[in-house]
């Protein structure tokens, strides 16, 4: 017995020397500054648009949601993050927020009570935004978003794993307070890019490969992880180096077309990518779209993926027009794809996107195709193509059916991928499934679940 409350007194002096710590770091991570913040017309008008570079819109608000209001569940391995109210309700969202508090929460990840915020929230890239463009956006929104009553949810992570605590380790360690470096080997209009890039457009918290804490491997180019491809809500982020199977067959022009609309004349976004479009890029002034694009050109191959592809003879389209089917799932592409993408895959410019020589397709890692083809979607809805085209979900075909479609696509006219298994597809199906719902306005009947 005294063993035991020996080692239970050990235990609690441990734990309340980690809390302690936890505290300690948090408060020294939490600058009070007392920089006076004016509101101005032109100041409201400019922190619009760096909330618009920081696409601040597409995750704090949910679908058919109020701006701002949060209410949109991130998923994780481990359960839903909810995203918060910033509206500036003084009750619900960041109303009493002062510049410092924001400033923290933002580019420091510590909320207005000294709690660390979950790295859902992509402070490790907005820690480099100058305080220019900081106050900017402060002033907006205090000024020029309207105010939502919206309690904040609780996440869905388990017991324990919902504390928020160790999370002040995780920052010290993983989440460096820092500012944006310029290389040298470029000019001003190619920094521009390469801050958007690390910054406020924070490509690398989806883009880039996650260690064994959740931490992105790199937070600017390292020549291999950085923005190398990675899996977020069950979508697979492209690499967006060199290679292949990211960026090297893409022009600078058919990027900023990208950027700017959702789509080219072979691909169009999907998925996250359709929201950052929707709610964020599409507003970029042209010489910010073309700073960004131009820098991700500048990105070399990722060492560890495959350089180019060798090249296959399309064989496929001839055997589609002649109805001579060779196999399961050139039969189902007939019967639900061919009329939209065609007998050669290729589709129609800006319309149906080409499932031929589109590195969306042919990724090695299979799960975007998967879940599109099972839950369907739709382009962005932009200045620049006003109508937005829907792909339907066919979650009414077994595993083993779009396992043989996927890989039929994957593997036909020029394309070649991995083939993938009905095991992969029940997984990602089973994810589908049990994603944590939205949460949208209050209704009569209280808070309603989307």
């Amino acid at each position: 017995m005294k063993m035991f409350t020996k080692a239970a007194l050990a235990v609690a002096i441990l734990f309340g020397a980690a809390y302690g710590g936890a505290k300690w770091i948090t408060y020294s991570r939490s600058p009070q500054s007392a920089t006076a913040v004016e509101a101005s017309s032109e100041t409201i008008k400019r922190g619009e648009y760096v909330a618009r570079l920081s696409d601040c819109f597409a995750c704090h608000t949910a679908p058919k949601g109020k701006p701002y209001a949060g209410g949109l569940a991130m998923q994780t391995p481990l359960g839903a993050v909810y995203s918060t109210n910033i509206t500036p309700d003084k009750e619900s969202g960041i109303g009493n927020y002062t510049y410092a508090q924001f400033k923290n929460a933002v580019q420091h990840g510590i909320r207005s009570d000294g709690t660390p915020l979950y790295p859902a929230m992509p402070y490790p890239s907005y820690t480099i935004m100058p305080d220019d463009d900081m106050r900017a956006m402060y002033v907006y929104f205090m000024n020029g978003v309207e105010p939502v009553s919206q309690k904040n949810a609780d996440s869905t992570l388990p017991p324990v794993l919902n504390w928020r605590w160790p999370l002040a380790y995780w920052q010290a360690m993983f989440a460096p307070q820092r500012q944006f470096e310029a290389d040298r080997r470029f000019d001003a209009r190619i920094n521009r890019g390469k801050y958007l890039v690390e910054g406020p457009g924070h490509c690398g918290a989806c883009h880039t490969p996650r260690g064994f804490a959740y931490q992105e491997k790199a937070l600017s180019d390292d020549k291999r992880h950085f923005l190398s491809g990675a899996v977020i809500d069950g979508w697979r982020a492209k690499s967006l180096r060199g290679e292949e199977r990211g960026l090297g067959t893409w022009s600078e022009a058919e990027l900023q077309d990208f950027f700017a609309s959702g789509r080219t004349d072979v691909t169009a976004a999907f998925g996250a990518m359709a929201e950052v479009v929707e709610h964020s890029t599409q507003y970029w002034t042209d010489e910010d779209l073309k700073a960004m694009s131009a820098y991700l050109k500048t990105l070399s191959p990722s060492p560890d993926k495959a350089q180019g592809l060798p090249k296959r003879e399309d064989t496929t389209t001839a055997m589609l027009k002649s109805g001579k089917y060779n196999s399961r799932g050139a039969m189902l592409y007939a019967e639900h794809c061919i009329a939209c993408h065609r007998a050669d895959g290729n589709g129609m410019a800006r319309i149906f996107p080409a499932l031929n020589k589109n590195s969306a397709v042919y990724a090695n890692n299979a799960q975007s195709v998967i879940q599109v083809t099972l839950e369907g979607g739709r382009t962005p809805h932009t200045k620049h193509d006003t109508m937005a085209f829907t792909m339907p979900g066919f979650r009414h075909l077994s595993d083993e059916d779009i396992a043989e479609v996927v890989n039929f696509v994957r593997n036909s006219w020029h394309n070649q991928a991995p083939e993938v298994k009905a095991g992969d597809v029940a997984e990602i199906r089973r994810f589908v499934n049990t994603k944590a719902p939205n949460i949208v306005p209050q209704t009569a009947s209280g808070d309603h679940h989307e």
